[in-house]
Parts: structure tokens; C-alpha cells; sequence
């Protein structure tokens, strides 16, 4: 049986599609089936889209979705479906904590929740050998009729054990470009924080404990020498929430990564989990660049609400530690949290001075499902009724709460915009030999890119 991943880009195409539909193409193969991938641009018309996947052949249409892709998602399943009578099965963060919403849309016919590789390969039998009919009963799959809908979900797989047992992504699902290629290496974060789904989805499973796993050293190792093998590979950017959770496994990692690969890589990382001396051992084995999440300038806004609880002074220490590693390190910010303030805010503003990340990404509260904040703000009344028809980006709060408004938000959004136009430019005269009129020019460009990049979102 064939199955066709569609990639919904909204607004712009992504560097890298879905790693669910990766994971599970790869692990339908491996059983005898088939799997593709077919983007969908932010302007393609239904008439085209409907083209293209009759080009393929598929027996089943799977869609991974975030809250972010949702609106565009249901437009054009709906289309879809309209012309084609090809089932629909959605997974991914936001069809596992807002199944409903997702299987009352026209077009979906499935649901998956939580981990999918075994779902689906059951699901896809189930249809191969019962075509045109509609299967239920299945662990993690919900239909419009299952009456587990009401009870709560469907009984639910296990998590994979070991994870090394998977067969590696299917790279042609990636869409991966220029020898950049993206790793994982673990499933499930231990960490509460209030406002990210990867806790919840841990803890649909029942806790961490049940749900997170790492692969094994030299299975990461064995997947990125089979990836040099076949062709470019010029950087690793590793997507896990907190890529150094174990100190042993990166001690192990960074001693063996230097030495068989020393292939330049990013990572994400939270302060509480690195030191100095992790640090050079990273700089050492190739690490270029780390993301820190600090969300808040604000100790009480990241201990009360986030659920976070290094102080200032663990940050500053890392990113200057992080510096002297010759490391390039990015901060990222969240604004318009429940119950921070225009103060709380201004902190941010100030430790981000303090910390002079050499970037850093911005981003308006967005409540998505699953997550306790989304429970608060449901609960709380600031969600206004139709919040799944209203667009889930990062620059306009869709929140109505007493201690900012709207306004507030919009302004601080833009103030963000305009000091990361100014570092950009700071460093652009500093590196830059150009005489002034050319540095005028290109400050110009830099400006415009910077202000249209936060249009996006």
C-alpha cells in the first residue's frame, strides 16, 4: 500500500518537513509498504494540489500537524476530499491534544495519537486487506464514530523499546537541502514547563519515565556515516528539546563524534544542563552553535508561570561561557504570557542586553493544546471561543488577560523587531569593509529582511 505525506507549508516553505512522516515512512517500508511526500505551498491551488497526488497513487493521505498549520490544513484537505476519495489520517502534536477538533473538520477520517509508527503500519494493513472500509478498534486511532472519543482517547501502543530498534528516517521525506541534514536522539523531555507540548506528550504515556528514551551512541553514529556515505553532509543540526540531558552520553558522544565525523553541528540546550568544561568538549567534537530557550527576563514569570527555575545568573554565566567556547550561541524570547507584565517584559529587554546573544528569536504566546497553559487560559476565560479558527502565529496575541493588552503585546513585538535590527547592524559595521555608501545600502537590505522575517512569524 502507498501512502503519501503531505507537508503543509503556511506563510513560507519550511527548511525541513515533518520528522513524524520520516519516522513512519521509513518504518513502512521496512514492512513491505510505500511511502512518499508531497509539499504543499502557501499559494498552490486546490486544482493543483489534487493533480499532484493523483501523479502518485496513494491509497491513504497522512498529514502531520502542528496548531500552526491547522487553518491551512483543513482548507486544503477539504478541497481534497471534495475531488478525491482518498482517506485522511492525521497525527502530530496538534490532531493528538485537539483530535476533535481535527476529526469534526470535513476530510479527516483518522487520528493518530502520541507515537505513530506502529499505528499506522497497523492501520495500513487494515486497509489493505479491507479496502474502502472504515476501520476502528485500532490502539491510537480515533474516527469520528469511535465512541472513545467520549471515553477519553483509544487505548495506546507503548512506546517503542528499544528505540534503536527503528529503522533510520527516510531521508527523502526530509526534503533536506545543501548536506544539512537534522538528527534526533532522544523522545521525551523531563522538564514541566507550562507553555511546550513535548512535557504533555511525555505525559500521555503516563510520565517520562515511560515515555523518553535515548538511541544508543553508535546508533547515531551508524545513521550519520550511512548519510556521509550516500552523499553531502556538510552540517548537523540536532532537534532534540535538550540535546544535553545525560552528561555521559555527551562526554561519550563528543570523544567519538570529534574523532569520526567532526562534521560542524547546532543544538538546543537549557543552562541548567551544560558547564564550562561540556562546553569546550562540545566546541572540540564541532559544535557551532547552541539555542537557549530564556523566554523571560523575568525570574517570577519563568519560576511562577513557566515552571522554570534557573535565575538570571545561570544564564549570564552560560552564555558568556558559551562565548569563550567559541560557540555561537541564540536566546530565544516568548512574550504576552498569562499574567506577565509590561515590567516583566522590560526585564526581558535588559538580560537580553546583558546576555548579547548573536541572535535571537522572539515570539508572541501562542496557547497550544495539550499544554497547562492552554488548560489556564481555557479555564481562565482568555481564550475567546473561536481561538481554532483564528490563526496560531507568533506576532498577535489571540489572549485576553488583565495584566497586558493587545496593544502591549503589539508594541513590545515591534520594540523586539527594532533591537534585533539594531544588533544586526551592529555587527554588520563591525565585520563589515565597505565604504559608507555600500554600508548604507546594505544596512537597508539587512533592515528590510529583518522587519519581513518578523511579518512572518
Amino acid at each position: 500500500m502507498k501512502v503519501l505525506f503531505l507537508e503543509i507549508d503556511q506563510e513560507r516553505e519550511w527548511a525541513v518537513a515533518s520528522l513524524g512522516s520520516a519516522f513512519i515512512g521509513a518504518f513502512l517500508r521496512k514492512h513491505g509498504h510505500e511511502a512518499a511526500l508531497l509539499r504543499i505551498s502557501p499559494d498552490a491551488s486546490i486544482s493543483f494540489i489534487c493533480d499532484s497526488i493523483a501523479r502518485h497513487s496513494p491509497q491513504l493521505l497522512g498529514v502531520s500537524l502542528t496548531s500552526r498549520q491547522w487553518l491551512r490544513a483543513r482548507e486544503v484537505v477539504e478541497g481534497i476530499r471534495q475531488t478525491l476519495d482518498i482517506p485522511v489520517i492525521a497525527g502530530g502534536l496538534h490532531a493528538t491534544f485537539a483530535p476533535q477538533t481535527v476529526l469534526n473538520a470535513f476530510g479527516f477520517d483518522y487520528v493518530c495519537l502520541g507515537e505513530g509508527e506502529l499505528p499506522m503500519l497497523e492501520l495500513v494493513n487494515a486497509l489493505e486487506a479491507r479496502p474502502c472500509t472504515r476501520i476502528s478498534g485500532l490502539r491510537n486511532i480515533q474516527t469520528a464514530s469511535d465512541q472513545s472519543i467520549h471515553a477519553g482517547r483509544p487505548e495506546l501502543h507503548p512506546p517503542i523499546e528499544p528505540i534503536d530498534s527503528l529503522p533510520f528516517m527516510a531521508r527523502d521525506l526530509l526534503d533536506e537541502k545543501y548536506g544539512v541534514v537534522h538528527m534526533t536522539t532522544q523522545r521525551g523531555c523531563p522538564y514541566p514547563c507550562t507553555y511546550c507540548a513535548a512535557r504533555s506528550f511525555s505525559d500521555l504515556y503516563g510520565s517520562y519515565s515511560t515515555y523518553g528514551r535515548r538511541r544508543s551512541l553508535p546508533n547515531v553514529l551508524e545513521e550519520l556515516h550511512q548519510i556521509k556515505a550516500a552523499g553531502e553532509l556538510n552540517y548537523v543540526i540536532f532537534l532534540d528539546d535538550t540535546f544535553t540531558i545525560n552528561h555521559a552520553w555527551i562526554d561519550a558522544f563528543c570523544e567519538a563524534y570529534g574523532k569520526q565525523l567532526h562534521i560542524p553541528f547546532s543544538l538546543h540546550a537549557r543552562v541548567e544542563t551544560v558547564n564550562p568544561e561540556m562546553l569546550v568538549r562540545l566546541a572540540n567534537a564541532g559544535c557551532a552553535h547552541i539555542t537557549y530557550g530564556v523566554e523571560s527576563g523575568s525570574e517570577r514569570v519563568r519560576r511562577e508561570i513557566m515552571k522554570r527555575q534557573a535565575p538570571n545568573q545561570v544564564f549570564r554565566e552560560v552564555f558568556a561561557a558559551t562565548k569563550d567556547a567559541g560557540i555561537l550561541v541564540t536566546a530565544n524570547y516568548i512574550i504576552g504570557t498569562p499574567g506577565e507584565t509590561r515590567h516583566d517584559i522590560e526585564q526581558t529587554f535588559a538580560l537580553h542586553d546583558e546576555l548579547a546573544p548573536d541572535d535571537f528569536g522572539y515570539f508572541v504566546f501562542y496557547p497550544y493544546p495539550g499544554t497547562p497553559l492552554f488548560n489556564l487560559c481555557r479555564d481562565k476565560g482568555y481564550l475567546p471561543d473561536d481561538y481554532f479558527e483564528l490563526p496560531a502565529n507568533h506576532r498577535h496575541s489571540i489572549l485576553t488577560f488583565p495584566s497586558l493588552s493587545s496593544d502591549d503585546i503589539d508594541e513590545f513585538y515591534a520594540r523586539f523587531t527594532q533591537v534585533r535590527t539594531r544588533d544586526h547592524l551592529a555587527r554588520f559595521r563591525q565585520h563589515t569593509n565597505l565604504d559608507d555608501n555600500d554600508v548604507s545600502q546594505q544596512e537597508a537590505l539587512l533592515t528590510e529582511q529583518i522587519e519581513r522575517s518578523a511579518s512572518l512569524g
